[in-house]
């Protein structure tokens, strides 16, 4: 029998290729202002948002009893349920937020602008496949797929020794990364029979191992491949020479795309495949968190470089979000996922405009009296910094607070006490940033930010304050997208 393709499972991933290949095509053809780019990515975000809003409908309108059937497509590699298409819309806003935060960086590399929008195209594109996929080839074919448009990206400016150094960096240890990920994923096969995650679930439900040494080393590997994305100690190390050296115009971008995807792919794995196995995946992720925590934050407290103070924090902050998959809840988990990226997004859009879009590089010096010389730039990364912080009345908070009373009923008092503790020092690290643009002298000169990075911004912030006034609002879709 011939098996029915249903394309609006992979409807938004053809979109935003085929948006990449528009943008180089228009600029041979035609070599148009940057603004005409700029409206093309513009509309294969859009196109490919409705496409997954559209995927969002027919997720909430499957039947419960159907559901699996209804929701795997081309023959079971490809997952439309809730969870893929909120991460896959989250990715989509950040991609859009990214691009108009870094737009003055698309503007500076000249005719390479291009290539630089059309990766950022197929890094979502990359990442929107991976987060939707149910077997693991699939799902190490759009890691490869974004991770390697992240290494060029990482390289873009020509101008510096840093860039390049950080693209080779960034290449290596992730190139390693997926080798590991990959043999992982082989070694599951090899004990289950199985590359789809609801197939592996279904073994495990339906038969008792034995010797599961293989299962268990392929879960270990998995693990580590994954925790590398999310720069998650002890795998972290790349994190603050990428964030330091890459052009400032695209870090935001680049640490917020692999952040999502490997949390979604991390919670899928675990909590949708592998939930019988938990009393050993449990205690190893727990451990991850802790040292993440504990290590990002100390590190990030006596950083000098507000670039490698945000990588730090990133290390702390995977912990964090790492709480969400010890607890088991989906919810808390995209929650946090969907606020901090956006977070991240707008504290690198402040960085950019501080230092330009193709520097390396962000002294604490050059923050000094930044209040007096960019009054709205210095609050707007306030609250982005008290947001990562988890302060009440942002969105950080009610992130930190959904995550960790998951991770407290499940049992793990000691992990939300660490949390709790270390959240602490990771906000003495931001508040060394808040008191040298209010209370140093100003230092360089005038502060000239884009609109689009204006912009970016004003909705980062907003959306900061908003879901940490009124959280429920993406709590209760949050809660919706369940994974099958």
């Amino acid at each position: 029998m011939t098996q029915e393709i249903r394309w609006l499972a992979v409807l938004p991933e053809l979109v935003l290729a085929l948006g990449a290949a528009a943008v180089l095509l228009i600029e041979v053809q035609w070599k148009p202002r940057r603004a005409v780019l700029g409206a093309a990515a513009a509309v294969s975000l859009a196109l490919a948002a409705a496409c997954a809003l559209a995927q969002w409908v027919a997720a909430q309108e499957a039947p419960a009893a159907a559901r699996v059937g209804e929701l795997t497509e081309f023959s079971g590699m490809v997952l439309m349920d809730g969870f893929a298409v909120f991460a896959r819309l989250t990715l989509l806003a950040v991609t859009g937020l990214g691009l108009a935060a870094g737009w003055r960086l698309m503007e500076d590399l000249g005719r390479r602008g291009a290539e630089a929008i059309a990766l950022v195209l197929l890094a979502a594109t990359g990442f929107s496949i991976m987060v939707a996929a149910n077997n693991l080839v699939m799902m190490f074919l759009g890691l490869e797929v974004g991770s390697i448009a992240l290494y060029v990206l990482a390289g873009a400016t020509r101008e510096r020794a840093e860039p390049d150094e950080a693209a080779l960096k960034y290449f290596l240890l992730g190139a390693f990364a997926s080798a590991i990920f990959a043999y992982g994923a082989a070694l599951l096969y090899a004990g289950t029979g199985w590359l789809e995650v609801l197939a592996i679930r279904g073994f495990f439900e339906a038969f008792v191992v034995t010797s599961p040494a293989v299962i268990y080393a392929g879960l270990a590997l998995v693990i580590v491949g994954l925790a590398f994305k999310v720069s998650a100690a002890p795998f972290h190390s790349w994190a603050p020479d990428v964030y330091q050296g890459a052009p400032a115009g695209v870090v935001g971008y680049m640490a917020a795309t692999a952040k999502i995807a490997g949390f979604a792919a991390l919670a899928r794995i675990l909590l949708t495949g592998l939930p019988r196995l938990d009393d050993r995946w449990l205690p190893v992720v727990a451990g991850v968190s802790a040292l993440s925590m504990v290590l990002g934050s100390t590190l990030a407290l006596v950083q000098r470089d507000v670039r490698r103070m945000l990588a730090y924090s990133g290390v702390a902050s995977a912990g964090f979000i790492m709480t969400g998959v010890v607890g088991g809840g989906t919810a808390p988990l995209l929650f946090y996922v969907a606020v901090y990226t956006v977070q991240l997004v707008g504290a690198f859009a402040v960085v950019a405009a501080v230092g330009g879009s193709t520097a390396s590089g962000a002294p604490l010096e050059e923050y000094g009296g930044l209040a007096s010389k960019s009054p709205g730039l210095a609050a707007s990364f306030v609250v982005l910094l008290l947001g990562m912080a988890g302060l009440p009345l942002t969105s950080g908070f009610a992130a930190k607070f959904a995550v960790f009373a998951r991770a407290w009923a499940a049992g793990y008092e000691w992990l939300v006490v660490v949390a709790l503790l270390t959240s602490v020092v990771v906000f003495a690290a931001y508040l060394r940033v808040v008191v040298a643009m209010y209370m140093d002298e100003a230092a360089g000169g005038d502060i000239d930010a884009a609109p689009s990075a204006k912009a970016a911004l004003a909705v980062a912030v907003t959306a900061t304050v908003a879901w940490g006034v009124a959280p429920g609002s993406l709590l209760d879709i949050a809660a919706d997208a369940f994974p099958l």
